[in-house]
């Protein structure tokens, strides 16, 4: 992000405002397995096939997934593989700070335990 004029760090932020959705995120899982129309992806997700479209026209307005017409479905696939190394990225990230947070937890929770020992026994 070195030295980056105004509006790239603009077009950045709307890539990164695509992401901050989990929809969005629980449709790009899908697309990892493969190619899906709107219909297939609607009842993998749970969410209508509208719902699911408006999503995947902003996926598409930042590159992230490509749509193919076939007859009278349209199917999408990821555009952007590097998004998924993106994704691994930030999700291990936040694993770990999950698991330092219950390490400090448990840490936290002996040294009461001990405590209310001592002051008892």
């Amino acid at each position: 992000m070195k030295n980056l004029p105004p509006e790239v760090l603009q077009q950045v932020a709307s890539y990164f405002q695509v992401l901050a959705e989990p929809t969005r995120l629980r449709i790009l899982n899908f697309l990892r397995q493969g190619e899906h129309n709107v219909g297939e992806l609607a009842q993998l997700c749970g969410y209508t096939a509208a719902n699911v479209s408006r999503h995947l026209s902003l996926m598409m307005q930042q590159g992230l997934v490509a749509r193919e017409s076939r007859g009278t479905c349209v199917y999408y696939r990821i555009a952007d593989p590097s998004v998924y190394a993106l994704c691994d990225l930030v999700c291990d990230s936040i694993v770990r700070q999950f698991e330092q947070a219950s390490k400090n937890r448990q840490a936290l929770l002996g040294y009461a335990a001990e405590s209310e020992q001592k002051k008892t026994g």
